[in-house]
């Protein structure tokens, strides 16, 4: 069963994640979306990354995880991997946050440029902190660059969970709308940024983030080594 379904439209592929389920990042998941990222990346095309009604991504595989183990840092540094390319990308990348985001899942929101939220009775957080794992440095890097400052620390250390309305407030996600029009304003934006030039996009992103790149590959190399 494919976990991850690749669309291209005329003006942005649309990436999304279905397991069925909670759409934990497993390997499989993991290899499916890599491979989604690399033929999204080749079309010169903005992303759409969403999730399945209801959940967006609940985090990693915990039965991986849970081993705290050589598998759960492989799994780690795949998710680490997945979010650099997406914070990193020439592209503009925009999540349909379709549900429940939590720990890897909000990495992902962190990442993108531009993130959109379902409107509902929905979790969303890095709740590494309640669930008894240290969030690793790229999280905590990627935590700095977005999360408005005046939540960080509930965000991060306390794991505070937020509704998507407060979410927005905290800078996990830039907007909400009813789950219905999700899609709708995801697509609609995606048409909006695909009339960016994308040279100049890719050069101001870079120099906006040149002090963060600087962390983030300090941060890999304090998780990864």
């Amino acid at each position: 069963m494919a976990l991850v379904q690749y669309e291209e439209r005329e003006n942005f592929v649309q990436i999304t994640l279905d397991d069925g389920k909670a759409n934990a990042v497993s390997f499989q998941m993991a290899d499916e979306l890599d491979a989604a990222l690399d033929e999204a990346m080749a079309t010169g095309k903005v992303m759409v990354l969403a999730g399945r009604p209801g959940k967006f991504s609940a985090g990693f595989d915990l039965s991986v995880m849970a081993g705290q183990d050589e598998g759960a840092q492989r799994l780690l540094r795949r998710g680490a991997d997945i979010a650099g390319r997406l914070v990193r990308s020439e592209r503009p990348v925009i999540t349909a946050v379709t549900g429940h985001a939590l720990a890897m899942g909000a990495l992902m929101c962190l990442s993108a440029d531009y993130r959109i939220g379902a409107r509902g009775n929905f979790k969303l957080g890095l709740n590494e902190v309640a669930i008894g794992m240290t969030l690793p440095w790229f999280g905590i890097e990627l935590a700095q660059e977005r999360v408005v400052e005046a939540h960080r620390h509930q965000v991060v250390t306390l794991a505070r969970i937020y509704d998507p309305d407060a979410a927005v407030e905290a800078g996990i996600l830039d907007r909400c709308c009813d789950p219905d029009d999700l899609m709708d304003e995801a697509c609609k934006t995606a048409d909006m940024f695909a009339k960016l030039d994308m040279k100049s996009f890719a050069g101001t992103k870079a120099r906006l983030r040149e002090d963060f790149d600087v962390r983030w590959q300090q941060a890999m190399a304090r998780d990864f080594g």
